[in-house]
């Protein structure tokens, strides 16, 4: 008999990603935010509730491990089939992902997650032996992981939860993880300078980069409680777009008259006072991830999108361990590209994040 039981009452679900401690409905905020279960029965559906402006969500979820099924979700609230006809005996590993990163430019681009529709038992999930937390840009999104090379469209269908290095480095060590990303941002700036574009700023909060009053009412403004999930190990992946920022002309905050400019020097190297800024930015940002995840190894890695700030992570770590005594923090050059293994919008494909994978998982092997 095919029954519907809400989210709530089923306590062997498991929930990926932060969020809040509401299971009425279940809220997903970021890139590979979702659920997972064990489930017999024959058939398998999921209630979702979805709202936008502008950039509609995409999931992505995964059946024993294996990827099959991803879809663009429309407004509305309404039942989504994840399987149909399989054997009724078999306990079967279900997964769903949020593909879309949370969303700054859209304060109402969220996914709800309601019930399920199934005529099976649940039971328990394992818990994996490993924790993994992936802090990022644009990379750690899975932007440009679907598309044509030459597509420069900034939309929700480009970009993969299922592709990028952060799930493949993830299924290589067998551990559960979570994403903390925004396409553009950086550690002190955004790519265009805007101050405002600095993932650490949000970092202590579950969701406080989505603007407006949806975000506060589902409670993406409060206090993260890291006590809850603790990493094992937190891999940073940030300094693309501070780069780019020296780059870019100067910001200008047109509501409140703020200006904000990285600077090159005539020929062409780095204004030290605006290198020795994003250095202290990073140092206040390495403090932060310690203060949060005190017993977690804290890597920074680098280099997919070139090498033009590595020396300044790199001095800024020495110089935190120095201060600190924190021997848990290192640095991993990850490996950069050709036009061979380029995906849409300029940014990394496929197989670029298949060798940054391999090069992760082996480190963090070592490491832990």
């Amino acid at each position: 008999m095919v029954v519907e039981t809400p989210i709530k009452e089923i306590p062997q679900l498991k929930v990926h990603g932060r969020t809040t401690a509401c299971r009425d409905p279940l809220t997903l905020f970021w890139t590979a935010g979702g659920f997972e279960c064990n489930i017999s029965g024959a058939e398998l559906w999921v209630e979702v509730e979805v709202t936008y402006d502008s950039f509609e969500p995409w999931f992505s979820y995964t059946v024993n491990g294996d990827w099959v099924g991803r879809q663009m979700l429309v407004r509305g609230r309404y039942w989504v089939p994840l399987f149909r006809g399989m054997n009724p005996d078999r306990i079967k590993n279900v997964r769903f992902y949020k593909d879309l990163q949370a969303m700054s430019d859209d304060g109402n681009s969220y996914v709800h997650i309601h019930a399920l529709r199934h005529d099976g038992s649940f039971y328990p999930v394992q818990e994996k032996a490993l924790r993994l937390e992936f802090v990022g840009d644009s990379v750690t999104s899975g932007e440009g992981l679907f598309g044509a090379k030459q597509e420069e469209d900034w939309i929700p269908m480009f970009f993969s939860a299922l592709r990028d290095y952060a799930y493949l480095t993830a299924k290589a060590l067998d551990a559960e993880y979570r994403v903390f990303s925004q396409s553009g941002w950086g550690v002190h700036n955004a790519w265009d300078n805007n101050t405002r574009g600095a993932v650490p700023k949000h970092y202590r909060e579950i969701c406080s980069l989505m603007p407006g009053p949806e975000n506060e009412r589902l409670g993406g403004n409060a206090p993260h409680d890291f006590g809850s999930w603790q990493p094992d190990c937190v891999i940073v992946n940030l300094g693309t777009n501070d780069a780019s920022a020296f780059d870019q002309p100067e910001w200008v905050d047109e509501r409140t008259g703020e200006r904000h400019k990285m600077h090159k020097n005539p020929d062409g190297s780095y204004c030290e006072a605006d290198i020795g800024a994003f250095r202290d930015a990073v140092g206040r940002f390495l403090q932060t991830l310690r203060e949060c995840n005190p017993k977690a190894h804290i890597v920074w890695c680098y280099g997919m999108l070139g090498l033009a700030l590595q020396m300044p992570i790199c001095e800024a770590i020495a110089a935190y361990t120095a201060r600190t005594g924190d021997r848990d923090v290192s640095y991993v050059q990850l490996p950069g590209t050709d036009d061979s293994n380029v995906g849409s919008r300029q940014h990394p494909g496929v197989l670029w994040h298949q060798q940054a994978a391999e090069v992760l998982s082996k480190y963090i092997r070592q490491l832990l």
